[in-house]
């Protein structure tokens, strides 16, 4: 899967990353809409790179509802990395939003490819820093922003979350309630 080995090369600024061998520590798999990848309170044993689709990751609240807390879209990775690093259950679902594509790595397959390919371990921590400051950033306007203001900020950087997240799964994820979420996208037709 080529995209994964441009992805290296665009974040790390390398070109030679060798192709085939690091692609060789992966598997290829398809899920369809709604499937599970990942089960919460099961044995967290990959870590998922998008080629095509989304996912999300989720965990479900003592009343039952789902509270999305990250979601990934091509050339993005995802986990629950805490689970995946010390073999233990993962508090999270990871679900494909629609049909996705992923390469996916055993914690074994990536503690050699990261032995193996020093341009990795570069790679990964750039790939960590990055997703850091977005979390960051997601919760200081989560807790900073008017709810409104926060919305249009979130559509203004993110467009392509908008056209493919269904409202639902958008609103927990911005913290709103679908209703809210709903009213608010009404409102922001009418301006226009």
């Amino acid at each position: 899967m080529r995209s994964l080995i441009q992805h290296i090369q665009k974040i790390t600024g390398t070109r030679d990353v060798g192709d085939e061998r690091i692609l060789a520590f992966f598997e290829t798999r398809t899920f369809n809409k709604k499937e599970n990848l990942q089960e919460e309170g099961n044995r967290c044993m990959l870590y998922f790179f998008v080629v095509n689709g989304c996912l999300r990751l989720f965990f479900t609240d003592d009343r039952g509802s789902q509270q999305t807390q990250q979601f990934a879209l091509e050339n993005w990775w995802l986990t629950d990395l805490d689970a995946f690093r010390s073999g233990r259950s993962s508090a999270y679902t990871i679900q494909a939003v629609e049909e996705t594509e992923v390469l996916a790595i055993t914690f074994a397959n990536y503690e050699s490819l990261l032995v193996k390919f020093p341009v990795m371990e570069r790679y990964f921590r750039l790939v960590y820093e990055r997703a850091y400051t977005a979390t960051l950033l997601r919760v200081q306007m989560i807790s900073r922003m008017p709810k409104e203001e926060f919305y249009e900020l979130f559509q203004a950087r993110y467009p392509e979350f908008l056209q493919r997240i269904p409202q639902k799964m958008l609103a927990s994820f911005l913290g709103f309630t679908p209703e809210y979420l709903s009213e608010l996208r009404k409102s922001k037709v009418k301006r226009k």
